[in-house]
């Protein structure tokens, strides 16, 4: 049996999280893992195209739509009136994987790679979280006690995403989780 494990890479907005996690996936790949994402939105997103079958059934009311073709399928719920679920929850929902990579929910307590570049101008958020393992940089940050990476070692990035992740049973829903669903 697979055992899911969970990272996350955190950072603030502009600091090349996605474009880290689309680099990283195919080495991980590479080396045989199973990967799955999981990305936080702050803000109203939509899967679906307005308009279409499916679109229209969510606009009539529907609690959930599943959209299954040859190739994929997906399920989108809406929430209305109901409260963002809990990280530990969306977890459970996936299928088996080796490795889920967790996109935001930085202030959720799971291990965390961050994500940093200078240039954003906003302080790092290590050594506040003490869930950061790493951080992937394109600065010197020679006051870190965490391992620090340039952003451009995919394969280093790889090996600490792999050490570093933590199975799911001991990714917990604790009550700080409600404040920690921000990208």
């Amino acid at each position: 049996m697979t055992v899911m494990r969970i990272i996350g890479l955190a950072g603030w907005s502009g600091s090349g999280k996605t474009t880290l996690v689309t680099k990283v996936i195919p080495v991980l790949m590479k080396r045989g893992l199973k990967v799955a994402t999981v990305k936080h939105a702050h803000h109203e997103f939509d899967a679906d195209q307005p308009g279409k079958d499916s679109w229209r059934h969510r606009e009539a009311g529907a609690s959930e739509v599943a959209i299954v073709s040859s190739r994929r399928w997906a399920i989108l719920h809406e929430l209305r009136q109901e409260p963002e679920p809990p990280l530990a929850e969306i977890l459970g929902k996936l299928s088996p994987v080796d490795l889920v990579i967790v996109e935001g929910f930085k202030r959720h307590p799971h291990p965390k790679l961050e994500v940093y570049r200078a240039v954003i101008g906003k302080p790092l958020l290590y050594p506040d979280d003490d869930c950061i393992v790493a951080i992937a940089t394109d600065a010197a940050l020679p006051e870190a006690q965490v391992p620090v990476l340039t952003l451009d070692d995919i394969e280093a990035i790889a090996n600490v995403l792999q050490a570093e992740a933590l199975p799911r049973e001991q990714i917990g829903s604790l009550s700080s989780e409600a404040s920690g669903s921000d990208a």
